[in-house]
């Protein structure tokens, strides 16, 4: 079966409204005859209404870079999945790296997540990935399992087929350093062969590759049989190196 390819833009803690509008209105025009891969851009939260805005009939998605698991309360500073969707939102990374890292998360704080997510028809790109010292010992497949298995337990198989997976080796996230596309691939391969296992539905599953994805390395990134796609960082506040990611030749 052939899975369409998507292209998402994390755009971390970067831009201001007015610049972020700048730069949608640029992409909006880059990319207009784009048709056969889906295009995500991921905002901080006080522009994606913005850029929604901006973005109203075009071939770009909007989506958030993350979500609280409730509906609404005393939790200040979280933002509800109503709310993202309510600012034109249609998906939401969910358990990057940096979230782990700096603000706690778990694998049973993105299950609660993407659950609510799916829940309140959001589709969650969920992040899994190891860092350098457990790829060095040996462990970057256990713990991806690990990553894997945790964040989607409890769920049907028809929910799986709703959740992206993009798979971020942390030691390749802003260091300029990449797994090679082999390396990438034979991981995408192992989550495919895990979904397959428990859900059965690896085969349709979108997986995409994050960490320093660039216009240099996206075309023979996507060469490969079980790459679906990419998260970008960096490369995605810039309209010309975002614009080339897009446009990865086959």
């Amino acid at each position: 079966m052939s899975r369409r390819p998507l292209i998402a833009g994390n755009w971390k803690m970067h831009k201001t409204v007015g610049e972020a509008v700048s730069l949608v209105r640029e992409l909006r025009e880059n990319l207009k005859d784009v048709d056969d891969r889906d295009i995500l851009v991921c905002p901080p939260f006080t522009a994606i209404k913005a850029v929604a805005d901006q973005l109203e009939g075009s071939n770009i998605k909007v989506g958030g870079q993350d979500m609280f698991w409730e509906d609404s309360g005393a939790y200040t500073g979280e933002i509800s999945a109503d709310m993202l969707k309510d600012a034109g939102a249609t998906f939401v990374i969910i358990g990057h790296s940096e979230r782990r890292k700096y603000f706690g998360e778990t694998n049973e704080t993105v299950n609660k997540k993407i659950k609510k997510a799916l829940e309140k028809g959001l589709i969650p790109i969920m992040c899994v990935g190891e860092t350098l010292e457990q790829r060095e010992e040996g462990k970057a497949f256990d713990v991806v399992t690990d990553h894997v298995l945790g964040g989607l337990e409890g769920l049907s198989a028809e929910q799986v087929k709703k959740v992206a997976i993009a798979y971020e080796p942390v030691w390749a996230i802003g260091t300029g350093k990449t797994a090679t596309p082999e390396d990438a691939d034979a991981m995408h391969a192992h989550i495919r062969k895990l979904l397959n296992e428990k859900w059965g539905v690896g085969e349709e599953v979108i997986i995409l590759y994050g960490g320093s994805v660039k216009p240099e390395n996206i075309d023979s990134l996507m060469a490969m049989e079980n790459i679906d796609g990419a998260l970008v960082g960096g490369a995605s506040l810039k309209a010309d190196s975002f614009t080339r990611i897009v446009k990865f030749k086959k």
